[in-house]
């Protein structure tokens, strides 16, 4: 299927309802993209398909359209409480872009309901708007979708309304699997009927994707679109509309050198990509101040309750700043994004190009730009082998000002945004030490003072990767315990959680703490060192019950002591261990009377 090329929508072997051709023509997509001339014609001739392109190409089109048209051919018409079509995507944010492209088409189908089913919404309501309105198509994220499956005892019996189920779509497939929804996926794949029409659609096949291909379809036609002037040989994943940047740069000038570029394109809308959600907090809630007369919002996985909203805000500007992590990578349609920004590179190579695809998208141009320090530049070789994904220097970032002072004097001025930092510097350690590139990104080679500087620190955070380090050309503020909350509220319960920790503390004997900073594997070893010493001194006491009743004993003074027991308690447990001695004796006699008679 490499070679089929786009056209208009007439020219389909198969014709199109009306209501979806006017639908078409006032969206203005006049002509057809290669994958979906592709897909329509087969999901429309009842066949499955697994479907590969590149990011940005129209895949949710290639799916909506052949939804509509086979359930408008159906010859029982839909019930209210039946499911004709189930369309399931990794994030809530493309969930909710596909339901507003649907949304528009059945506004000329008004015998067909959708209904979304999302996280970040309490499941009750989700329950009662079903049985109320009902719904034909669903559209949902996996988590939400297997919670329905269990309301029974709400009155929604869902695995009986998807009987009727025609067609299930599960778009940016691979990422499905990626993000651990494989358990949840086959839970909700045994509720549904064998005859059905399936599509997978995605931008990179995986193996872990293979595997669910030749379970979940019936001789699926494979449909893989490349890109008008690529080589047949070639499997080029990027929009070749697309200008693939990268630029070096030292860790400590790393947030100047993004502030800089982010000033000098202010007019523009850009996606800004960290690792973690911390790193999004920090740096976002940074920009916020440091980035005068723009827009910025910060959106990641942990933000629950506001996501829906932020994303419709952004997309809704003609320029602005989103701060994100990789939940914002896959399948997102944001109009008219100038740059990607990838701050930190993303843990997997397949992430880059997913980044990269939030601009360039169905034909229009677009630029990514990526961070990469001197010791990652070979990420670059890489990432064009790998993923035939070729980058091109970008230009030294003029008129870069150091920045870093604002924001340490910013954690200064409050609590909220030293923690921050903490947190953000920490997550990004423990991000980079699990790159899935680990022959490039190696944890041992990073410069943790000068990465610090980087952030604008006021202090080393304790942690198992800086233990036993010394950083003597990093200046520490000494006193970091007098930085308050700039929030009043916050700032109270801070004094009087360190009010009650001093009163704990000022009667007890001094002791040595042992805090945990080491890894999770090396405790895991000394607690099965410790089992086995406990073991091997039980062995040594054989029958001492001596030795056993002592350690008791010994335990149970100690729990008088700390207040955990009461003298009573001590008096029954000493005096029932006594009793409990002099009947293991005797019948220790009796067994041994027992073995000389025989």
């Amino acid at each position: 299927m490499d070679n089929i090329t786009d056209g208009k929508w007439n020219s389909l072997p198969v014709k199109l309802n009306d209501n979806i051709s006017q639908t078409l023509k006032e969206l203005k997509f006049t002509y057809m993209t290669p994958v979906q001339s592709a897909c329509i014609p087969l999901f429309m001739r009842n066949k499955d398909v697994a479907a590969e392109a590149v990011t940005g190409s129209g895949k949710t089109l290639a799916f909506v359209i052949p939804i509509l048209e086979i359930l408008l051919k159906r010859e029982e018409k839909l019930k209210k409480m039946q499911v004709g079509a189930l369309i399931i995507t990794p994030t809530r944010e493309l969930a909710l872009q596909i339901s507003e492209v649907m949304g528009r088409f059945l506004q000329g189908f008004p015998q067909f309901r959708q209904i979304l089913l999302i996280g970040g919404s309490n499941p009750i309501e989700d329950v009662e708007k079903f049985k109320d309105q009902g719904a034909n198509i669903v559209i949902a994220t996996p988590g939400r979708l297997e919670d329905m499956f269990r309301r029974k005892a709400d009155g929604l019996d869902l695995p009986t309304a998807v009987k009727s189920l025609d067609v299930l779509v599960l778009d940016e497939a691979d990422r499905l699997l990626d993000m651990g929804f494989e358990a949840s996926l086959n839970t909700i794949l045994g509720y549904l009927p064998k005859q059905r029409r399936t599509g997978l659609f995605s931008a990179t096949q995986t193996q872990e994707l293979e595997k669910l291909v030749r379970a979940g379809l019936r001789n699926p036609v494979r449909i893989t679109v490349k890109e008008k002037g690529v080589a047949a040989t070639s499997v080029q994943k990027t929009p070749a509309s697309l200008s693939n940047y990268y630029t070096i740069c030292r860790v400590e000038e790393k947030f100047n050198i993004l502030v800089a570029f982010l000033r000098q394109h202010k007019h523009e809308k850009q996606l800004v990509f960290f690792s973690t959600c911390a790193c999004v907090e920090y740096f976002g809630k940074a920009l916020e101040v440091l980035i005068k007369s723009v827009t910025v919002h910060c959106l990641h996985g942990k933000m629950k309750d506001k996501r829906n909203k932020i994303f419709a805000d952004f997309r809704a500007l003609k320029s602005g700043i989103l701060v994100c992590t990789d939940v914002m990578a896959r399948g997102i349609d944001i109009p008219e994004v100038n740059w990607v920004l990838q701050y930190d590179p993303p843990s997997s190579a397949s992430s880059f190009v997913h980044r990269c695809g939030r601009t360039a998208r169905i034909g229009n141009l677009g630029n990514a730009l990526v961070f990469l320090l001197p010791m990652e530049e070979s990420y670059v070789n890489f990432l064009s082998i790998n993923q035939k994904c070729p980058l091109q220097l970008f230009r030294p970032v003029k008129d870069v000002v150091d920045v870093l002072p604002k924001l340490k004097t910013m954690a200064l001025r409050d609590r909220a945004v030293f923690e921050k930092g903490m947190k953000a510097f920490v997550s990004c350690v423990q991000a980079y030490a699990k790159h899935e590139c680990s022959l490039i990104f190696r944890v041992k080679d990073l410069d943790f003072a000068a990465m610090a500087r980087g952030f604008a620190l006021l202090r080393l955070p304790k942690m198992p990767e800086l233990r036993g380090k010394t950083f003597p050309d990093f200046k520490e503020i000494p006193d970091t315990d007098a930085i308050r909350f700039k929030d009043k509220n916050r700032e109270k319960q801070r004094q009087k959680m360190l009010a009650q920790l001093r009163e704990k503390y000022k009667n007890m004997p001094m002791r040595r703490r042992f805090v945990k900073t080491k890894s999770w594997s090396k405790q895991k070893t000394r607690k099965d060192r410790k089992k086995k010493v406990a073991a091997k001194r039980k062995l040594d006491e054989g029958s001492d019950g001596d030795g056993e009743e002592l350690l008791n004993d010994t335990r149970a003074l100690k729990k008088l002591k700390k207040g955990k027991i009461s003298e009573e308690d001590f008096e029954k447990h000493i005096t029932s261990a006594g009793t409990s001695k002099h009947k293991q004796a005797t019948t220790s006699h009796e067994d041994s009377f027992d073995g000389d008679g025989e």
